[in-house]
Order: C-alpha cells, then sequence, then structure tokens
C-alpha cells in the first residue's frame, strides 16, 4: 500500500509533539534564536572558519533567548532551544548544550548567589563560550576520582590547579580555536590537610577575549574530525592560580584557620553532588534524540514518498509498496514519535534544582547515584535514536550518504552522545546491579498471562512481555551473582562475567519503562497516537525476540505472528504517513531536495 497524505478525524499530532510548555510566544522566541539561516553553512569555509561561525551562530542565539538562569529552571523551554539546534545543526546543539548545562549549570547550581564571578558574566553576556573539563585522556571513568589537583593557597587565598602529567590531561575539550574567549568548569579533586576532600568544579578563563591562553593553561588541538565539527583539544593546568570565587563550593568552605569544611559529609556524597547537574544534560540528550529522529523520519519519507522502482519484479512500482521500504518509513515515525513520548516525560519529571543530595550505591560510574531513571532513559534514547537515524540514511540510500549532510551528522550526535554526557554501558552496568541487589529496585510483578492469548495486535500483550522478561532477567542475573560470589569469586569476577547478561537485563527494564511510557502518552493523548505508539511497540516485539525467546516468554514460530501483525499496523498507517511527518512541523529545509539539485 502506497503512503499518501491523510486526515487523522480527531486530535492534535503537531499539539502532542510540542508539549504543554513553552508558550506559543516564548516558542515563537526560541524557533527565531536558531533561524533557519542555521541550517546550513556556506561551502568554502576552512575547518576553523566552520567552528567559528558555529560559536557566532551560538552568541546570536544566546543574546535572543531568556536568561540563562530562566531557561536553566524551565526544562522544557531549554529543551525547546535545544531541540531546535540539533536538527538546525548537531555541532550547535553541542556547543550550546555545554554552555547552558555544563558551565553556566554548574555555576548557576553550586557559586551561590556570587558564584563564578567574573566567569558567570562573560557567559551569561555570551563575551565567553562555555566548556567542561571533566574526562581525563588516560584512565576510564577518570570522573570518579580526577588526577587533575587543586589546592588552597594561603598566601593569596585562591587555589592552585595542576595536571600531574600528560595522561591526565582533559579530553575532550572544546578549546582549540586560537581566536575565542572559552571559559571552562573544571573537575578536579580537591587536596587539602593532605587529604582528598572530594570532586568539586572551579570555574576558569582558559582563552581571553581575542582567544589568548593564560599562564598556567595549555591548550594541545586535536585533529580535525567530521563526526560532530567541534574545536576539541586537550588542555592541561600548570600551576594555575584562580580566585576563591572560582572555586563553585556549593557550601563548602575553607576558614581563616586552613581548617576545611563539607556539608556534603564525605568525599563520595561530594562527587554525587558535583555531578547532580547531570540531568539537566540528560533531558536535553533525551530532546534531541527525540528530534533529530523525528527529522530523519521526516527525510526518509520525503526521499520515498512517490519514488518509483525499476526492479523486474514489478517495474515502476512505488517504493513504499515493498514491505522493507514502508515499514523502514513507518518504523522511523513511530519510533520518532515514542522517542517523543518519552521527551515529555522526563522534561515534566523535574527540574534541574531537585537532582537529590546522594543515591544508590554505583559500581561503574556515579550517574546511577544522581538520577538512575533519567540516566537510564539517556542511555535508550541515543541507542535507539542511533540506530533509527542510521536506518533511516541507509534507507535514503547513495543521497542519504552523499546529496545532504545532515543525516550523517544527526548519526555523528547520536553515535557521540552514547558515550558523552555518560557511557552508556557503564549505566546499563551500574543500572543492572541496582536491580540485582534490589538497590531501591522492585521487578515487576509475576503475572498471569499473557493477555488476549499473547495476540501481537493486542496493546496489552507488549507490556506483559517487557515485564515478564525484566524479571526473569533479573532473577537470572541476581543467581549468577550470588552463585559466583558462594563458589568464592570477587565481586569482580562475578560481575566480568555476567557483563552481557547485566547489559541485557537493564536493556530490559529501560524496555519496559519506555513502553510504560508510551502506553500512559496514548491512553492520555489525541486519539490518532494509539496507532501509531502501538506500531511502535510491535516493532519493540521483533527487535527483542531473541531475548524474549531466550527467556521462554514466548514460544516458537512466535515472530511469524509478529511480523503479520506489524503489516496489518502498516497497512493501517500507510495511507497517514504524510499527516504523520507533518505534525512534526519539520523546516522545509529538512525535506526538501539537495539545494546543489535545485540551485538553492
Amino acid at each position: 500500500m502506497g503512503m499518501s497524505m491523510g486526515t487523522f478525524p480527531d486530535g492534535d499530532l503537531a499539539g502532542f509533539v510540542r508539549g504543554a510548555s513553552p508558550g506559543q510566544k516564548l516558542r515563537e522566541r526560541l524557533d527565531d534564536a536558531v533561524p533557519e539561516e542555521f541550517f546550513t553553512y556556506p561551502g568554502d569555509l576552512t575547518a576553523r572558519d566552520h567552528q567559528a561561525l558555529t560559536y557566532a551562530r551560538l552568541r546570536r542565539a544566546g543574546r535572543a533567548v531568556p536568561p540563562a538562569s530562566e531557561l536553566l529552571d524551565d526544562p522544557p523551554a531549554l529543551c525547546a532551544l535545544l531541540e531546535r539546534a540539533a536538527i538546525a545543526d548537531p555541532a550547535l546543539f553541542h556547543v550550546m548544550l555545554l554552555h547552558y548545562t555544563l558551565a553556566l549549570g554548574p555555576i548557576i547550581r553550586f557559586g551561590g548567589a556570587d558564584g563564578g564571578g567574573a566567569a558567570r558574566r562573560a557567559l551569561e553576556s555570551m563575551d565567553s563560550f562555555g566548556t567542561l573539563l571533566m574526562t581525563e585522556v588516560g584512565r576510564s571513568n577518570s570522573h570518579l576520582s580526577p588526577r587533575t589537583v587543586a589546592r588552597h593557597d594561603p598566601a593569596t587565598g585562591g587555589f592552585v590547579l595542576r595536571t600531574p602529567d600528560v595522561r591526565a590531561a582533559k579530553f575532550p575539550t572544546s578549546t582549540a580555536h586560537p581566536a575565542l574567549p572559552k571559559t571552562a568548569c573544571v573537575y578536579a579533586t580537591l587536596v587539602h590537610g593532605g587529604k582528598e576532600r572530594g570532586v568539586f568544579v572551579f570555574a576558569v578563563p582558559v582563552r581571553g577575549p581575542d582567544g589568548t591562553v593564560p599562564p598556567g593553561v595549555r591548550v594541545v588541538p586535536a585533529p580535525e574530525t567530521t563526526g560532530l565539527q567541534v574545536d576539541y583539544a586537550a588542555v592541561l593546568l600548570e600551576d594555575l592560580h584562580v580566585p576563591y570565587e572560582a572555586w563553585l563550593s556549593d557550601g563548602a568552605r575553607v576558614e581563616a584557620d586552613g581548617s576545611f569544611h563539607d556539608p556534603a559529609g564525605s568525599p563520595a556524597a561530594r562527587l554525587t553532588r558535583s555531578m547532580g547537574i547531570a540531568p539537566a544534560v540528560w533531558r536535553a540528550v533525551i530532546s534531541a534524540s527525540a528530534a533529530v529522529t523525528r527529522a530523519s523520519a521526516g527525510m526518509l519519507l520525503a526521499h520515498s514518498a512517490g519514488r518509483s522502482t525499476l526492479g523486474r519484479l514489478a517495474p515502476r512500482r512505488p517504493l513504499t509498496d515493498y514491505r522493507n521500504q514502508q515499514e523502514a518509513v513507518l518504523g522511523a515515525l513511530a519510533t520518532a514519535y515514542a522517542l517523543t513520548a518519552v521527551a515529555a516525560h522526563v522534561k515534566a519529571r523535574r527540574t534541574s534544582a531537585d537532582a537529590p543530595a546522594g543515591g544508590p550505591a554505583t559500581a561503574w560510574a556515579p550517574w546511577s547515584a544522581v538520577d538512575r531513571d533519567l540516566a537510564l532513559l539517556k542511555a535508550a534514547c541515543t541507542a535507539t535514536a542511533q540506530e533509527t537515524v542510521s536506518m533511516c540514511r541507509v534507507h535514503s540510500g547513495a543521497p542519504g550518504f552523499a546529496a545532504v549532510e545532515r543525516l550523517n551528522a544527526y548519526r555523528g550526535l547520536t553515535h557521540a552522545y552514547m558515550n558523552a554526557g555518560g557511557d552508556n554501558e557503564l549505566i546499563l552496568y551500574d543500572t543492572a546491579r541496582a536491580m540485582a541487589d534490589l538497590d531501591r529496585y522492585t521487578p515487576p510483578e509475576a503475572e498471569p498471562g499473557p493477555p488476549d492469548g499473547g495476540d501481537p495486535d493486542s496493546p496489552r500483550v507488549p507490556l506483559f512481555l517487557a515485564r515478564e522478561a525484566e524479571r526473569r532477567m533479573r532473577d537470572a542475573l541476581a543467581a549468577r551473582v550470588r552463585a559466583a560470589g558462594a563458589a568464592g569469586a570477587d565481586p569482580f569476577t562475578a560481575w566480568n562475567d555476567n557483563l552481557a547478561l547485566a547489559a541485557r537485563t537493564a536493556t530490559a527494564c529501560a524496555d519496559r519503562v519506555t513502553l510504560e511510557i508510551c502506553d500512559a502518552a496514548a491512553q492520555a493523548g489525541p486519539a490518532p497516537l494509539q496507532p501509531v505508539l502501538r506500531l511502535h511497540a510491535v516493532n519493540w516485539m521483533a527487535r527483542r525476540a531473541a531475548g524474549l525467546l531466550d527467556q521462554g516468554v514466548v514460544p516458537p514460530g512466535w515472530l511469524a505472528e509478529v511480523d503479520a501483525a506489524r503489516r496489518r499496523a502498516c497497512d493501517e498507517l500507510a495511507p497517514r504517513a504524510g499527516e504523520l511527518a507533518a505534525a512534526f512541523e519539520l523546516p522545509p529545509v529538512i525535506t526538501e531536495p539537495a539545494a546543489f539539485l535545485t540551485g538553492g
């Protein structure tokens, strides 16, 4: 069945995609801050020229939107701005995210009324661009214990920051451009009185107004890359002196007599608090994942609709009559709506100031202690977006790869954020550890079933399968780890031998949470949302068939039933594909033909 424009009899899909807030006037202001000219670049730019233009656009956008403190207090507004930036230009999204959530975010959150001083004023005015110095190049999980050290200097009252060797260099950072001002939030281990006091953040100018590097800072530019076109560099701090106000102390203090006090109570608690800026990042990354998936799905539909094929099986047959292409297009649209539902959920869930002071124990990374569910959804959404964007690129054929850079850029963005903002695998492992230990986690209850005889067309069946698979995987993982311990294995060995199952178990939890969010959205949203989210659930069953079969949740031969259900769901949605994509309200530049063919 070919795809065409159709009209849903009721409901407002575009309203669902937009979300409840921000209001129309603010949304228009945010969109105007990233105008359509930001969606393309001139063709004759050097790499440094390209980067300079990206930052010029960041400055223009930042001066056109509400103050940073207001945006950070209004997650839907900040996410709307960042979504627009993501579909316009992933590099712009990346530097904008750094500026707001990872530079100004820590300053506003941990610095108090006067924290950050001149650094905060420079960032808020867009006179300087924010960046992050957290990860160190020589060790994995370096954010748990940075080797970059900060020591209080009694002579000046400030601090001295030092990178001990090149393996402790901060990388990657966005600091390479020689002519642009940069202000960094530096994560360093505070050593005082001969003891490590925890990981704190310092606001430090690393390039002056003309791009000059100050004494005590060494910037080593990295080779140019096309994956996400930012000015990457390594940064070393060589006895850099900073004033006391550069310390974003979050209530900690060094008294006049040299004594140290920290209300967090311990270095471990301080690490969790210092990582507490992550929720704003995760919400933005989830929202951007949904946005670029919507854009990719719209591009695939634009490529496919009305396109004929010359295959000998059926010459001149519309491309979307072929099930593989039809299911790719409609599946991408369905995934885009599912990720949009998740984005709406996380934007409404909490504000950036609500991250807890402490949480569950972690073994691989601090992220679960900050907000386990949000970290897990970040991992799930970036993985899903990367798969979907890549599929859209492949199903767009050679034009999707060579005619425009957009799908490649979206793939670069989603691929990058599988590691950035908290490594997905480490998040999965920490989630699985908490699940196995029942650490503030309750497994889904066993239910008689499956409901409706296991009919894949039933909207109740996917959730039942997800819950049952999650419970069984968790029980199996816990049993394996306990058995290994009982046999004398140390914790590393017990877990190291079960990391594959751990990742599958945490993924099953993410799947169940996502399906629950989508189910709630289908019930509360416009009626046309139900069939498209049902297709997403059917596709989930097909994608996870191996695990469901392995856990004995479904019987052999069941996948053929799912394939048939997917064909029925696609037949229902195919006439409405255009309407589904139109509700994304994508700028015309996203779906128009390649400019070089049309003279644009």
